[in-house]
């Protein structure tokens, strides 16, 4: 990890990596906590944490990106399911702070249960408080949590599910779990919708000579070990597929201006980090990036198009039905 570095702006100083929220990138962790951005065991008692504060900041960015265009095959589908008296069952893997069901479940009529995944039983709170109350059409929705690992889910885990859903996930699961994650959809005939990963693309107005190093960096770190990073979904589109699934992809990008800062700042942040992380003979060229362009994020001058992608799998329904 890169000692933190503090640089000039505004006749003032800036830390140029203490000032990451957990999540959001590389950051040194407070006495005590670890690191972030594992989903694995490894071995400690505590669950890795996403901060709360960093899902909530991107959360309205999130919800600008997701595709619409995919929500009405989604819905066709969902519309000729069995009914059910206790209306659509839904899986949010990796739920975070439950952002996924505050989007969608207001875009879908019918009752709604939502079963809440996820590692951390502090963010599985937060998700609870602050789930959806209602759908579309003034339905009923409600949740349920539950502690466990994404590596660990089956087509048993899921049976009786009408949607599984998740968000920014696939990135930093490796092939072997993607694979799992298809075969259970596949195995209990539901579809998935997986929003909001990474595609290794970033665009950044106005261009600057280091914007492309960096970017290869960051993917490389995203790499790191056998995650796929920006290669998930694609990895992803083939699994679901092999499973007989019909699959859609859609762009899902964040645009970020000077209404972001806040965000913009974060993100800024982490992906330089991650960056230096991953090749440290970066870091005296990147920590004056960096500046420049927190310099520039703070005067309003500063446009950011961070590409993301997601995917609908429509897997064939259970008992082989169209």
């Amino acid at each position: 990890m890169t000692n933190p570095a503090t640089t000039t702006q505004h006749g003032g100083t800036i830390p140029t990596q203490a000032s990451v929220i957990p999540g959001a990138g590389p950051a040194v962790p407070r006495q005590g906590e670890r690191a972030t951005l594992r989903l694995r065991e490894t071995g400690d008692e505590e669950p890795a944490r996403y901060a709360p504060e960093w899902l909530q900041l991107r959360e309205p960015a999130d919800a600008a990106a997701r595709s619409y265009d995919l929500l009405d095959p989604l819905r066709i589908r969902l519309a000729n399911l069995p009914g059910r008296a206790d209306g659509f069952v839904i899986h949010d893997i990796g739920c975070g702070t439950g952002s996924m069901g505050r989007w969608l479940a207001p875009h879908l009529d019918g009752a709604q249960h939502w079963v809440l995944h996820d590692r951390d039983p502090y963010l599985l709170h937060f998700a609870a408080v602050a789930s959806p109350r209602s759908a579309a059409d003034g339905s009923h929705v409600t949740v349920e949590t539950r502690r466990g690992d994404v590596a660990l889910l089956t087509s048993d885990a899921l049976s009786g599910a009408s949607l599984v859903t998740a968000s920014a996930l696939l990135d930093v699961l490796t092939r072997e779990e993607i694979g799992a994650l298809a075969a259970a959809c596949a195995g209990a005939g539901c579809p998935a919708l997986l929003t909001l990963s990474v595609a290794g693309r970033v665009e950044l107005t106005a261009s600057h000579p280091m914007d492309e190093e960096i970017t290869e960096a960051f993917n490389a770190h995203q790499r790191r070990g056998d995650l796929l990073g920006p290669d998930a979904v694609t990895v992803a589109a083939e699994a679901f597929a092999e499973h007989g699934a019909t699959v859609r992809l859609n762009p899902s990008p964040w645009r970020l201006g000077p209404g972001d800062a806040a965000l913009m700042e974060q993100w800024l942040r982490g992906w330089v980090g991650a960056a230096v992380e991953e090749r440290p003979e970066l870091k005296g060229r990147a920590e004056g990036y960096l500046a420049e362009r927190l310099e520039a994020c703070a005067a309003g001058e500063l446009r950011v198009v961070v590409h993301h992608s997601d995917l609908l799998a429509l897997c064939r329904p259970a008992g082989g039905a169209v």
